[in-house]
């Protein structure tokens, strides 16, 4: 049973990309990169600094349009979409530096994430008041799910701005638990974060993973953090896709072996070595 159930999550495609280019001023940061993301894995996506991981995240999210090529969410053409758009799809994306209300709490960051609320238009904040505070209700017990789910009740109250670095990133975390995110795409979510609270957004992936469904792909650096978490993975280098497979295939691939340590460097090691002998 499990082994088609794993057939079935396999054969299914969240994302699709299809050689996608950006170029800057004739530069190209994403050059015909094309991968796809299979609905329910935990996808890790790696590369040297520069390899075009943030740009192909901000590609598919809608922060850049594209050069060419064109993005697929399921069977739909989302290429080019805008990330609100694409945030009613169900389709999120959190930063390298987390994204908060400095001056809210943790409590009303999480609230201000469902769209259309009613106390958000003069008309019913005036005369359906009833209807506001029910919405506001609703909303409060929702957020309190997502402190307790994230393990954050200490500083449910607390001020964002006054949160860690780690503190944050479970905040991002959080805000995409508010609405019914379909796939999360996470942009360095362990940069910066100490070893305690990053086993800890870790545990949360994997939750979110499991007990709800959600699709992520993550940028991420921490190898050890990607061999956790992650099957796929997808190497980049110089703006195109290198290599996809297990992390333990990814670490062996020659491919991937040069576009880190560079075709000198890795020449050099097996000559030293023989000079010694």
């Amino acid at each position: 049973m499990y082994g088609l159930l794993s057939y079935i999550s396999s054969a299914q495609i969240m994302i699709k990309v299809e050689n996608l280019a950006k170029s800057f001023g004739g530069f190209f940061a994403v050059n015909n990169a094309s991968l796809e993301i299979e609905t329910g894995s935990i996808t890790g996506l790696i590369g040297p600094n520069g390899a075009g991981k943030t740009t192909l995240f901000n590609m598919i999210a809608g922060i850049h349009k594209p050069t060419t090529g064109k993005v697929l969410l399921g069977s739909e053409n989302i290429t080019g979409l805008p990330p609100h758009t694409l945030f009613s799809r169900g389709l999120l994306r959190t930063f390298q530096i987390a994204h908060e209300f400095s001056t809210m709490t943790v409590r009303e960051n999480l609230m201000m994430v469902p769209p259309n609320q009613a106390g958000e238009r003069l008309w019913d904040a005036w005369f359906s008041p009833t209807k506001v505070h029910a919405q506001e209700i609703q909303i409060r017990k929702k957020a309190d799910e997502v402190i307790e789910f994230l393990e954050i009740s200490q500083v449910a109250d607390e001020l964002a701005g006054n949160l860690s670095g780690g503190q944050k990133k479970l905040l991002e975390l959080g805000r995409t638990m508010m609405v019914d995110a379909k796939i999360v795409f996470l942009d360095e979510v362990g940069a910066g974060v100490n070893r305690t609270l990053l086993n800890t957004i870790g545990d949360a992936i994997l939750r979110l993973n499991k007990e709800r469904g959600y699709t992520f792909c993550m940028i991420e650096h921490d190898m050890d953090f990607i061999g956790r978490l992650c099957n796929p993975v997808i190497c980049m280098a110089e703006g195109t896709v290198l290599a996809k497979g297990t992390i333990d295939e990814i670490k062996s691939n020659e491919q991937v072996i040069e576009a880190y340590l560079g075709t000198g460097l890795k020449n050099k090691i097996p000559q030293k070595a023989s000079k010694h002998k």
